[in-house]
């Protein structure tokens, strides 16, 4: 609403406002859990991957489900947002202070915006400004399975709309789909390690009769303590056997009863 030059007449048509006064782009505040956020985001080991099929047609049923040209699976970084798949828009990131998506993992519900020439928040966004040419957009966020809001699959039009309460429940569902799709990779990653290092170690080792060291795949002759822990993800610490006790310390625990080790079976 404008007064004062215009006398008493009042505009509140949004576009002529917006080619009177200019609005800086207003970037989303950071999730108070941000550094925890951005570590469990790197552990998934997602961003910069190759596209995959299933995230596609994630990505395309979103754009049937919401009647919309775009479409976007992205994930926020710190500095950028970076799309693992996207429907009718090209770009591989953008910038995060651009970032609608940076809005949307602020919160556990769909974040949407019905008119963004309208808003205040964005009404000089790049995005808004420039390609996509922004002016509808709704996201539900994407979640780790320890409740981190990693990123979010959105829709967005190049007219005004409001998504329905079906689409609205559509796009949350597609949001959990994909929050398993996450859960699945990064459990697929961790039994691929730990089959490796069960390779490793099942092959046949080279290890000395006598000080029993193992010679390295380099020709080193390396400790087994730390031949184990450099090919996998064990760590040792150490004891004494009730056999060893017994030849190496048979005095001492002959004045003690109690030091007497329990038999083996």
């Amino acid at each position: 609403r404008l007064t004062g030059a215009f006398g008493k007449k009042t505009l509140n048509h949004p576009y002529l406002e917006r080619s009177l006064l200019r609005f800086a782009p207003v970037p989303a505040t950071l999730p108070q859990n941000e550094n925890a956020r951005l570590v469990a985001l790197r552990d998934l080991g997602i961003l910069d991957s190759a596209r995959e099929q299933a995230y596609d047609d994630v990505a395309s049923i979103a754009t049937v489900l919401c009647g919309t040209p775009i479409s976007m699976i992205t994930f926020v970084d710190e500095h950028r947002q970076w799309f693992k798949s996207s429907v009718g828009f090209l770009a591989a990131e953008t910038d995060r202070d651009s970032s609608f998506c940076a809005h949307a993992i602020l919160s556990d519900d769909v974040f949407e915006v019905r008119d963004a020439l309208a808003d205040v928040r964005f009404i000089d966004n790049p995005l808004v400004t420039g390609q996509p040419n922004i002016r509808f957009y709704a996201a539900a966020p994407l979640c780790t399975a320890e409740g981190h809001r990693v990123g979010a699959i959105c829709v967005i039009d190049r007219a005004p709309k409001t998504l329905t309460q079906e689409q609205r429940e559509g796009l949350r569902a597609l949001a959990r789909a994909l929050s398993h799709f996450l859960e699945l990779r990064v459990t697929v990653r961790r039994l691929t390690e730990s089959l490796d290092d069960v390779k490793v170690l099942s092959g046949l080792l080279p290890i000395c009769m006598h000080c029993k060291s193992i010679r390295s795949d380099r020709g080193f002759w390396d400790r087994l303590e730390r031949y184990v822990e450099d090919h996998s993800a064990a760590r040792f610490s150490h004891g004494i056997c009730p056999g060893c006790m017994q030849e190496h310390y048979g005095e001492l625990m002959a004045g003690d009863p109690h030091l007497v080790p329990a038999r083996s079976e």
